[in-house]
């Protein structure tokens, strides 16, 4: 059965369809925003006017009432429920790649937990030749750690004996491993990868020094280990990271609105806000300064 209703800002009366009560749009004749009631509301007391004459449009409807005709309510109705639901929509999927990101992030840096378990001691950035050249990532240290079929796949074909680069490890570094990119990140695939390390003085990883628990001094909950960044376009397995200094100048670190993702020592994940004061980012990055801050 139709609602009747009228436009409590200029008046003008709509029947709608039983279907739509509850949701919102501008009124046709004033353009002011109307919500449709349930059931007949007192506004629709009124009598309704007659369509005889002219009547300025006589019968014309909400934006969102199907009275001319089916069609054109229908295709009206479903742009104003669409531009209603997007931002919900895109907020919700969103929500679900930062999830499926920090998930990432978490199998990654319990990696190199498992790393240190074996080895005593974090994976290096790198692993270098002779001539100091970065051979090997810590990304590539780590697939057998992992548990990912990407990641078995590759380890099965990588040789450690030549570099990422070489002929001999094409096959292996062409393997896709989802668990190395950001979900939100879709200029990237997932031969590429958003995670790296902070390099340099003042981090926990230097040249390829690998660093171990008892070595982080500041507390493993107050020293970053992994960041996220957007638009790198590193292949996982090149031995490429991130400066401290080139982190800290960074306008965007990631895809999510507000701010980055990182793992920290302990193995937690944590999202940090671009508005975090940069001195405590700093700080959060040297594992034995002597200074442990906390997250908020």
């Amino acid at each position: 059965m139709p609602i009747a209703f009228n436009c409590p800002h200029c008046g003008k009366h709509f029947d709608v369809a039983e279907q739509y009560a509850g949701q919102t749009g501008p009124c046709q004749a004033c353009g002011q925003p109307i919500t449709i009631p349930y059931g007949t509301s007192s506004a629709a007391a009124a009598p309704k006017k007659s369509s005889g004459g002219g009547g300025g449009g006589g019968g014309a409807t909400l934006l969102i009432v199907l009275l001319l005709g089916g069609g054109a309510g229908l295709l009206v109705c479903g742009g104003l429920l669409v531009a209603l639901l997007l931002p919900a929509v895109q907020a919700a999927r969103e929500a679900a790649r930062r999830m499926q990101c920090q998930n990432n992030l978490k199998q990654i840096v319990l990696a190199m937990h498992n790393y240190h378990d074996t080895y005593n001691t974090f994976p290096p950035a790198y692993i270098a030749d002779d001539n100091g050249r970065p051979m090997h990532s810590w990304r590539t240290l780590i697939l057998p750690f992992l548990g990912d079929a990407g990641a078995m796949a590759a380890q099965s074909q990588y040789d450690f004996n030549y570099s990422w680069d070489s002929p001999q490890n094409q096959a292996a570094v062409q393997q896709m491993i989802p668990l190395y990119t950001c979900p939100s990140d879709t200029n990237v695939n997932t031969t590429m990868t958003n995670y790296v390390l902070v390099t340099g003085p003042g981090t926990a990883f230097i040249d390829q020094q690998g660093v171990r628990l008892a070595n982080i001094t500041d507390g493993t909950s107050n020293t970053i280990a992994i960041v996220e960044v957007t638009g790198a376009s590193v292949p996982w397995a090149q031995p490429t990271d991130v400066s401290a200094a080139e982190f800290m100048q960074m306008q965007q670190r990631s895809r999510h609105p507000g701010g980055f993702q990182a793992a920290l020592f302990d193995g937690s994940v944590r999202f940090i806000s671009n508005t975090l004061d940069p001195g405590t980012l700093q700080k959060l990055l040297d594992p034995k300064d002597g200074q442990a801050v906390s997250l908020p």
